[in-house]
């Protein structure tokens, strides 16, 4: 149920009645003060500019025209330039019945389409970090969203598997003789320290990690055997975080750089013969007048090195036509920060001049800022290392842990693992989702944790709430039949709250900001509460108002849990 639309769609079916040629976009906005309706057109007076007429004759012609349906119980005006549409209580009753009947809250299926969804990204021989948090779980949101609404998704964890960094690595465990040794993320991300600073600073390790980074792309068995292991040692870690995080990704979504290493060859010759690329000074680069320099010339991407090797645009190049052609994508939504932005537009731009994607085919770039500490400056340890998302996880858990036990200290120890792990994790993820992925955002452990505000102890404290009401309900969910009953003002808030989860999924799989989804599911939880506080559930004084209560009840909390589980945050049934 999406009743913005509706009363759009209302109001431009009568736009056309007096301009055939009216294309006028009604902005409709919910009413803070609901005594003056629930919902209202907030651009009226440009409307009626537009169409010469004076806004009060603009808004007779609308009321006159739409005041007998059914949905709407009054329709007013009020100047400058507002109308204000009450909706019918009784309409909203018979749509609560729809969704109280259907698993999936009413929300039908939309047209299929292939989408492939690039993020979280690791890169193979280091520990993931906080700046890895925003793209895995906002990317996980969108995925959540778009399946649910019928889509089918592609993940693409596009981890960095291939190139100069593996050579450095089968040069530096040979010289230490650690090749065939068991070793840690740990330290295989130490081994890689080492061995780039050996790279800087030894020409003959840097010829010789050169000539092993050749010898992999061309198939060596040698090489390739330690490169397996090093990316089986990366993403055995990373599963685990994955896991712990509650995020969709898994082993057969892994889609490295090493995927299109086959193709890369074939690009190179390919954009040389359609003359897009040339070679200069032995390298292959393509010279794009859309971007300008420094000097104010055409900018120069390369695409192979004078070594033969190639680069990240060249594989960019390679995934957009491998996405397009071979996953046959409708859409390809990339989570990555603002910093990758040029470098995907540019090879988005050859792609398009290669024609292996066409040329109205739009790319989705979904950027994030980043989280910062409480001096405004990135989020790092003390000795000003960017933090490992395995110990920030650990130092959630631990924090949940004692505020648990602080508030429950009889709680088994089987159970206050479970809830501060459920907790912990939540309080994370909901504190970052909740901010508009496109501005920075101060971390705040204090403000995450709190069972006070928009945040996710607030939230599932909600949804425990009132599954404990329904538990204590003497009546059985198969004899709540009868269609709701809405008098008083905030059973009327709360119905009008739950039709609205239908526009705010499909806004989410629009914009790709989760941000919203937690602003409705905080707004639902304090309609819920304040209906709980005027209306009594369990002892209403006549048995058809308990059940009609009751049921408001329990779409609550289905809503609720189903927008809990599109943020891929977790519910409890008791804390």
């Amino acid at each position: 149920m999406n009743l913005k639309n509706i009363i759009k769609k209302d109001i431009q079916d009568i736009l056309i009645k007096i301009n055939s040629e009216s294309n006028y976009e009604p902005i409709i906005i919910l009413n803070k003060k609901t005594e003056r309706g629930h919902y209202q057109i907030n651009n009226l007076i440009k409307i009626a500019n537009e169409l010469k007429l004076e806004p009060d004759k603009l808004s007779k012609i609308i009321i006159l025209n739409i005041k007998n349906k059914y949905m709407y119980q009054k329709i007013t005006f009020s100047k400058p330039g507002f109308i204000n549409f009450f909706i019918n209580h009784h309409w909203i009753s018979e749509e609560l019945e729809k969704i109280f009947i259907s698993h999936r809250l009413g929300i039908n299926y939309v047209p299929s389409k292939n989408i492939v969804i690039d993020y979280s990204s690791p890169n193979i021989a280091k520990e993931m970090h906080i700046g890895h948090l925003r793209s895995t779980i906002i990317g996980d949101v969108i995925v959540r969203a778009l399946i649910f609404l019928g889509h089918n998704v592609i993940r693409a964890n596009h981890i960095g598997d291939w190139g100069t960094q593996f050579g450095m690595l089968i040069a530096y465990l040979e010289e230490k003789n650690l090749k065939n040794n068991n070793f840690s993320l740990i330290e295989l991300e130490n081994f890689y320290c080492k061995a780039k600073k050996k790279y800087d600073d030894d020409k003959l390790f840097a010829e010789k990690s050169r000539k092993y980074v050749v010898k992999l792309q061309n198939g060596d068995e040698y090489c390739c055997t330690i490169w397996k292991k090093l990316v089986s040692v990366t993403m055995i870690e990373n599963y685990k975080i994955y896991k712990k995080l509650n995020v969709t990704l898994k082993e057969q979504d892994t889609m490295g750089e090493s995927l299109y290493r086959k193709i890369l060859p074939g690009i190179v010759e390919d954009l040389k013969n359609k003359k897009i690329a040339i070679e200069k000074n032995g390298s292959t680069i393509v010279f794009l007048k859309e971007f300008k320099n420094r000097l104010g010339e055409s900018m120069g991407v390369v695409i192979q090195k004078k070594d033969k090797g190639f680069l990240y645009s060249t594989t960019d190049i390679a995934c957009f036509k491998y996405r397009y052609q071979k996953l046959h994508a409708d859409r390809i939504i990339y989570y990555t920060d603002s910093r990758q932005n040029q470098h995907l537009i540019q090879a988005w731009t050859i792609a398009k001049k290669a024609n292996y994607i066409p040329q109205n085919f739009l790319l989705e770039h979904h950027t994030f800022g980043m989280m910062l500490s409480q001096n405004k400056r990135p989020f790092k340890t003390r000795d000003g290392n960017t933090i490992k998302l395995s110990k920030l996880i650990d130092e959630a858990i631990e924090r949940a842990t004692n505020i648990i036990k602080n508030k429950n200290p009889n709680l088994s120890k089987r159970k206050l693992i479970k809830l501060a792990n459920i907790i912990g994790i939540s309080a994370v993820k909901y504190s970052d989702l909740s901010k508009n992925r496109h501005t920075n955002y101060i971390f705040d452990w204090d403000k995450m944790l709190s069972f006070e505000g928009n945040t996710a102890p607030y939230i599932q404290y909600a949804y425990t709430r009132i599954i404990s009401i329904i538990k204590k309900s003497t009546i059985p969910i198969n004899q709540l039949k009868q269609k709701t009953i809405l008098t008083k003002k905030s059973e009327i808030n709360l119905a009008i709250k739950i039709l609205e989860f239908e526009e705010i999924v499909l806004l989410i799989s629009e914009k790709g900001t989760p941000h919203i989804m937690c602003k409705y599911l905080y707004q639902l939880a304090t309609c819920f509460s304040t209906f709980y506080e005027e209306c009594s559930v369990l002892f209403a004084k006549k048995i058809k108002i308990c059940k009609s209560r009751l049921k408001l009840s329990i779409l609550t909390a289905k809503t609720l849990k189903k927008g809990l589980n599109i943020l891929g945050i977790k519910t409890i049934k008791k804390m």
